[in-house]
C-alpha cells in the first residue's frame, strides 16, 4: 500500500531544520519522494542540504509556504522559520523534475520538465495516476498545459510558491536547487488510492456579468463594458476609491470573483489583487473575454469552517479509509483569518476531523486541483485537499 510520513521542525538554523524534518519523516521503507515546504525567512539551499544529508538520492521538491505550515501536532508559524515534509513510499513510484524559467515559453518549459520526469520511470509502462506541481505565481496555467501535453489529462494537486508579504520572496525547491521563477513536478504511479477535492467553498451571489475586456490575461478591465472596479464596488456596496491599490487584496478575501469551468463542475476563484487608477483590477489567475464572472461571498467563520466540511467531503469521495492527507490552503484565506483574529482556530478545526491521522497543510498563493469530471483548474483563495488510502 502507499505509505506516507510527515516530518517537521522549527529549528531556526536552516541546515538543522532540514535534517530534523527529514529524519522525522524517514521511517518508511524505500521512500520515493519528499514534498518539502519551508519558511521564506530561511536559507532554502541550506534547508535542502540538511534534508538531502538524511535522504540521499531520494528526490525532494516543494516551495515556500506563506507564514506557516500545519501538521498533526500543531500550527508552526515562528518568524525564525519552520519546515515540513510529507515523505512517500510503499506501493508508489514517483519521478520528479523541475526548472527555472528560461527563454522558452512557460508551456514549453512544462513540456520539457514533464518529459524529463517520465524519462526517469523504471516500472512497467502505465499511465500516471496523479501529479503534483508547484510553480511561481504568474504562469501556472501555461505550465500545467505543457505538462498535460506530455502526460495527458491526469489529475493535479499542489499550489504556487508563497511568501509572507506578497513581495516576491518565495522559492520553488527542486532537489537541491531553489529559484523564484519556474516550476517543479512529481508524477505519481500507484495502485493505492489518491483522491483530490478542489473547492473555493464560497457561496455564489446573484451579481453576475460578462467579462468584456481583459488585458494580458490577468487584468480585468471591463465587466459588461463598464470599468471592472466600478462594477465590483457597485456589487459589494464598497467605495470604489477605497479599493484602489493593495487595499483590493484584503477587501476581496470574503467577496472574491468566480468563473465556472465549461460544464459547471468547478467554480474557480479569481482573487482581485490590486486596484488600478483606470479602474481595472489585477487578478491572481487567468481570465477569458466573453465568459461570465460571478461575485462570491463567505464570512471569515465560513472560510474557517470550510476546512472541516471539505475534509469530510473528501472522505466521502474515497473508497478506502484515508491514511493521511496533504492539504493545500490558500495563503490569502489564511491572511483573512489572521485579520479576523481566528487564524489560531485553523489547527483545531482540522484536528477535529482528522484526530488520529497524519496531515501536512501548506499555504500557497495559487491552488491547483480537479473536480468531478472537471479539467485541472488553477485558482486562488481555494482549498486543494488530497487523501491517501489503501489499495483499491
Amino acid at each position: 500500500m502507499l505509505k506516507t510520513k510527515v516530518g517537521y521542525s522549527e529549528n531556526p538554523d536552516a541546515y538543522a531544520s532540514g535534517v530534523e524534518t527529514a529524519t522525522m519523516a524517514n521511517v518508511i521503507e524505500n521512500p520515493s519522494v519528499g514534498l518539502f515546504f519551508t519558511s521564506c525567512n530561511q536559507d532554502q539551499n541550506k534547508l535542502m542540504e540538511g534534508a538531502k544529508s538524511v535522504l540521499g538520492n531520494v528526490p525532494i521538491i516543494g516551495c515556500t509556504s506563506s507564514a506557516a505550515i500545519c501538521t498533526q501536532d500543531g500550527y508552526l508559524n515562528k518568524e525564525t522559520g519552520y519546515s515540513g515534509m510529507m515523505l512517500f513510499g510503499g506501493d508508489v513510484e514517483v519521478v520528479t523534475a523541475g526548472s527555472k524559467q528560461t527563454d522558452e515559453t512557460p508551456r514549453e518549459a512544462g513540456r520539457r520538465v514533464a518529459k524529463e520526469a517520465i524519462s526517469k520511470r523504471k516500472g512497467a509502462d502505465k499511465e500516471p495516476d496523479f501529479f503534483f506541481m508547484t510553480a511561481s505565481p504568474a504562469n501556472e496555467e501555461e505550465y500545467l498545459e505543457g505538462i498535460q501535453d506530455v502526460i495527458g489529462n491526469i489529475p493535479v494537486f499542489g499550489g504556487s510558491a508563497a511568501d509572507n508579504t506578497v513581495e516576491g520572496k518565495w522559492s520553488i525547491l527542486n532537489d537541491g536547487e531553489a529559484y523564484s521563477d519556474g516550476l517543479s513536478l512529481a508524477v505519481f504511479y500507484t495502485d493505492g488510492e489518491m483522491k483530490n477535492l478542489y473547492t473555493g467553498a464560497y457561496h455564489e451571489t446573484n451579481n453576475v456579468g460578462v467579462i468584456t475586456k481583459v488585458r494580458d490575461e490577468r487584468t480585468l478591465v471591463e465587466i459588461d463594458h463598464k470599468p471592472a472596479l466600478k462594477v465590483y464596488a457597485e456589487w459589494t456596496g464598497k467605495d470604489v476609491e477605497s479599493l484602489k491599490g493593495n487595499n483590493l487584496l484584503t477587501e476581496t478575501i470574503c467577496a472574491p470573483l468566480g468563473v465556472k469551468d465549461p460544464i459547471g463542475k468547478v467554480t474557480a476563484v479569481r482573487h482581485p489583487m490590486f486596484g488600478n487608477d483606470d479602474y481595472s483590477m489585477n487578478i491572481g489567475a487567468n481570465l477569458a473575454e466573453n465568459t461570465a464572472v460571478i461575485q462570491l461571498s463567505n464570512s471569515p467563520e465560513g472560510i474557517l469552517k470550510a476546512n472541516e466540511e471539505t475534509i469530510k467531503n473528501l472522505n466521502n469521495l474515497m473508497t478506502t479509509t484515508p491514511n493521511s492527507y496533504f492539504l493545500v490552503h490558500c495563503g490569502g484565506r489564511r491572511l483573512g483569518l489572521a485579520l479576523s483574529k481566528i487564524e489560531d482556530q485553523i489547527y483545531p478545526e482540522v484536528k477535529k476531523v482528522i484526530p488520529d491521522k497524519e496531515f501536512l497543510m501548506v499555504f500557497t498563493f495559487g491552488e491547483y486541483g480537479t473536480g468531478d469530471h472537471s479539467s485541472n483548474t488553477v485558482g486562488g483563495l481555494s482549498l486543494s485537499y488530497t487523501g491517501f488510502g489503501g489499495n483499491e
